[in-house]
């Protein structure tokens, strides 16, 4: 008989071991396998799931946008409507009083005037200081 023939018929717990030692090796194969798959199988819903949630804040950013622009929109449509109805009681004004409109724009006029120079000699002060 051959050395290692010898061995396992006079030593049976090396086979036991041997064997073993190979059934924890395909336990171990087996189990990594298993935590493979497990970890595609969650990254792919993760995936999914990211997916979407991307969708759903894309579909709401939309839906606020359009909101947003409603709102703008009908903002713009009420003041069209309020200057359109001072304009209207504006002129309404200038032929009941066409005088006291006159002198209502006179004043208008010259106040922004002085403030304009106001502003002007203020810039002037100013570039002075400057130099």
């Amino acid at each position: 008989m051959k050395k290692d023939q010898e061995n396992t018929m006079t030593h049976p717990t090396c086979t036991s071991v041997g064997t073993r030692i190979s059934d924890v090796a395909q336990e171990a194969r087996e189990a990594t396998t298993h935590a493979l798959d497990s970890s595609r199988q969650f990254a792919s819903e993760a995936v999914g799931k990211i997916g979407e949630t991307a969708r759903d804040l894309r579909d709401g950013a939309a839906d606020l946008a359009r909101s947003g622009a409603e709102s703008v929109t009908d903002a713009t449509v009420a003041a069209q409507r309020r200057l359109g109805h001072y304009a209207t009681e504006g002129r309404r004004y200038v032929a009941r009083e066409p005088l006291k409109s006159a002198m209502v724009a006179a004043a208008v006029g010259a106040l922004a005037a002085a403030l304009v120079m106001a502003w002007m000699r203020s810039q002037d002060e100013q570039r002075g200081r400057r130099r």
